[in-house]
């Protein structure tokens, strides 16, 4: 966003989120996704773990991958899109640290 890139940035706030997606699935299933569709699938395995509102993040960042391919999206876009993509890491990150956290005690 520094860089006023906004094919860039958006492309990059995609991969945040499919690589949280990716992690959560290794993490919880030792499951290593390796496609779109798998990465569309497991975002519904994590809703019903998280809630819905991941299914409507993981839209907001497919939203940011077809505008690094289009370029449609404005700042205001990608930096909305940002502050959920930001939740939904988190969210996974925390989940992810504590049960390694418990494990380890």
């Amino acid at each position: 966003m520094k860089k006023e890139d906004l094919r860039q940035a958006a492309e990059k706030a995609w991969e945040a989120a499919a690589l949280a997606v990716k992690d959560y699935a290794y993490w919880k299933e030792g499951k290593h996704l390796s496609s779109h569709g798998e990465l569309w699938e497991y975002s519904r395995v994590i809703s019903e773990d998280l809630g819905t509102w991941v299914l409507e993040v993981w839209n907001q960042a497919s939203g940011m991958h077809t505008c690094f391919y289009e370029g449609w999206c404005t700042k205001e876009h990608v930096d909305a899109t940002l502050k959920f993509i930001e939740k939904l890491v988190n969210a996974i990150a925390e989940m992810v640290l504590k049960d390694k956290t418990l494990r380890t005690s």
